[in-house]
C-alpha cells in the first residue's frame, strides 16, 4: 500500500508539472499574440486567408486563376462525393436494393475519358496564358540582377536608368537584435514590418517593366514578392529571370522562398516603388554617393 501511495504521488506530481509547463506555454503564446502586428500594406496581413492584394497585372491574373481553379475543384468535389453518398444511402441493402451485375459500359467509359479531358483543357488554357505572360521578359525598361547570398540580397542595376548602381540589402539590425533576444517582449510593440525591414530596399519606378535576373553565390535561394506576382529561384552558376510592372507606388514585401540555411528566416525582400520623378531623384542621389566614395 505504501508503494502504491508513493507511486500515485509521483504520478500526480508529474502530471501537475506537465500541466504547469503547458499553462506556461499557453500564457507565453497568449502574451505574444497580445502584441501581434497589424496588417502590413504590400505584405502579409493578420489572419490572412487569401492571396495579398495585387500591384501588377500578372498578380491580378494569378488571383483570378487561383479562384477559377478553386471553383472547378469544389464543383468536382461536390459532384463526386454527392454521387457517392447518394448511392450509399439510396441503394443500400437495408432498403431492399440489390447490387447490379455488369461487365462494362462503353458509354460510361467514353464519358469518364472525355469529361476529365475537357476539364483539364479548360484549366490548362487560362493557366498557360498566365504562365507564358510571366516568362515574357522582353522589352524591359530596367534590368536588375538579384543575387542571393547567405543571408542577404545583392542588387546590381545592369540596364536602364540607374545603370551601375549596386548595393547589398540585409535585415534591419534592430529587428535582428530583437529576434536574437527572443522576439517581442511583454510591453513591447512589434513593428508591422517585423523581420521584413531592410537597410537598403530595391527601388524601382512605377509603370515600368522591370526585369529581374536571379542567381546565387552559395546555395539555392528564391526571390519572391507575392503582391508583384513574382517568384523565381536563384541558383548558383545559373541565371533565371522574371519581371513585373508595378501599377502603383508603395512598399511591397517578400522573402527568400527556398530553405537556404540556418538564417533563412532573416532574408527579407523589400521593393520600394516610386514615381518617375522620385526614382530619378533617387538615382541621382545614389550616383553622387558612388562618386563620393571613389578614391581620389
Amino acid at each position: 500500500m505504501m508503494n502504491q501511495g508513493n507511486t500515485m504521488r509521483k504520478i500526480t506530481r508529474s502530471g501537475l508539472q506537465r500541466a504547469g509547463a503547458l499553462a506556461g506555454f499557453i500564457l507565453a503564446w497568449a502574451g505574444t499574440a497580445a502584441h501581434a502586428v497589424n496588417d502590413l500594406p504590400g505584405g502579409p496581413a493578420v489572419r490572412q486567408l487569401n492571396l495579398p492584394p495585387s500591384a501588377t497585372r500578372i498578380a491580378e491574373e494569378q488571383i483570378w486563376l487561383h479562384w477559377f481553379l478553386m471553383g472547378i475543384c469544389v464543383v468536382i468535389f461536390l459532384a463526386v462525393f454527392g454521387v457517392m453518398f447518394y448511392s450509399i444511402l439510396k441503394h443500400r441493402k437495408s432498403v431492399g436494393h440489390k447490387a447490379a451485375n455488369f461487365h462494362k459500359s462503353t458509354a460510361v467509359e467514353i464519358a469518364w475519358t472525355i469529361v476529365p479531358f475537357l476539364i483539364v483543357i479548360g484549366m490548362a488554357l487560362p493557366a498557360t496564358k498566365v504562365l507564358v505572360a510571366q516568362k515574357d521578359t522582353t522589352g524591359a525598361d530596367l534590368t536588375i540582377k538579384a543575387t542571393g547570398i547567405q543571408w542577404k540580397w545583392g542588387y546590381d542595376y545592369l540596364k536602364g536608368e540607374g545603370e551601375g548602381i549596386a548595393f547589398l540589402s540585409t535585415l534591419d539590425p534592430t529587428q535582428r537584435q530583437m529576434s536574437d533576444n527572443g522576439g517581442v517582449r511583454a510591453g513591447q510593440m512589434a513593428p508591422d514590418d517585423y523581420l521584413l525591414k531592410v537597410d537598403n530596399p530595391l527601388v524601382v519606378p512605377v509603370n515600368r517593366k522591370i526585369r529581374i535576373i536571379t542567381t546565387a553565390s552559395d546555395v539555392i535561394h528564391s526571390f519572391g514578392v507575392p503582391s508583384l506576382g513574382i517568384k523565381q529561384d536563384a541558383i548558383p552558376g545559373f541565371v533565371r529571370d522574371t519581371w513585373f510592372r508595378a501599377e502603383r507606388v508603395g512598399d511591397f514585401y517578400g522573402q527568400c522562398y527556398e530553405l537556404c540555411g540556418k538564417e533563412h528566416a532573416y532574408m527579407p525582400i523589400h521593393v520600394k516603388v516610386l514615381s518617375a520623378q522620385d526614382y530619378s531623384a533617387w538615382v541621382a542621389l545614389k550616383t553622387r554617393e558612388a562618386a563620393a566614395a571613389k578614391p581620389l
